[in-house]
């Protein structure tokens, strides 16, 4: 197996963040999204990934720094994790996993938290595999994201959504509504080119709205700060490939 490696501030300039390595086009996001890890770091963010050129890392941090709308005191919250191609079924996800779990413990914590869909959802990690795991699901939204826990101190209270996913009434009702984050190295080119484009072609009206701090991440309508997209005021998805002409009707049609 490759090893694992940690990014923080002595190394995220010399090395990869694993996604978006040589797409020329997301050049620009992919510095966007180093810039976030480097404020992150200073908030005790962890990024661990394998020592390859390859997707197999995990991220994350404590929950009362996330850039998700979810209330969860002493915990770990895990964002992205992903173990892709050649190296799945090879154990890389379990140690990974544990390598958090390991910090969670060190630090006190009461154990990991994060935000799925309650049916596998695109830049999301995979539900069906961390229930394996032993994680537990603490709670669900009718947009189809579920709540995951597992737990170091069983009698601690369980994390929970904050209000503001829970207000559909928030969401614009005509058009395209757009929320994202630089958490992804992808989402800047894409909402601020592909979508653009693909709406101006369509006639659709469309607002997008740039979550720029944990603050308005944590006050988000959904709980996908990395891209969550709406339509007349329904969740749609968190597949930032629609924002692509050749995928939007695809992906609208199927959900509409």
């Amino acid at each position: 197996m490759e090893k694992i490696i940690t990014l923080n501030q002595l190394n995220i300039d010399s090395e990869h963040i694993c996604c978006a390595i040589s797409d020329k086009k997301c050049k620009e996001s992919y510095e966007l999204k180093k810039d976030w890890l480097r404020k992150e770091f200073d908030n005790g963010y962890i990024v661990r990934r394998i020592d390859a050129r390859a997707k197999v890392f995990i991220e994350y941090g404590p929950a009362e720094k996330g850039w998700v709308p979810v209330h969860a005191s002493n915990y770990l919250l895990i964002n992205c994790f992903w173990v892709s191609g050649q190296y799945k079924g090879k154990g890389y996800g379990k140690e990974l996993l544990q390598l958090a779990m390991e910090d969670a413990r060190t630090q006190g914590k009461n154990g990991l938290v994060t935000v799925v869909g309650t049916k596998k959802f695109h830049f999301m990690s995979d539900t069906k595999w961390l229930l394996k795991q032993g994680f537990e699901v603490v709670e669900q939204l009718s947009t189809g994201f579920s709540l995951l826990v597992k737990k170091i101190n069983e009698k601690a209270k369980n994390p929970e959504f904050n209000e503001s996913v829970k207000n559909e009434d928030s969401i614009d009702k005509e058009g395209v509504v757009v929320y994202y984050s630089n958490r992804c190295p992808f989402s800047e080119y894409h909402v601020k080119t592909s979508l653009i484009e693909t709406a101006e072609k369509r006639k659709l009206p469309l607002k997008i709205i740039k979550l720029e701090s944990m603050e308005q991440a944590q006050t988000c309508p959904s709980p996908a700060t990395i891209f969550s997209l709406f339509y007349n005021g329904k969740f749609i998805t968190t597949d930032l490939s629609i924002c692509m002409d050749s995928r939007f009707d695809k992906i609208m049609d199927k959900v509409l």
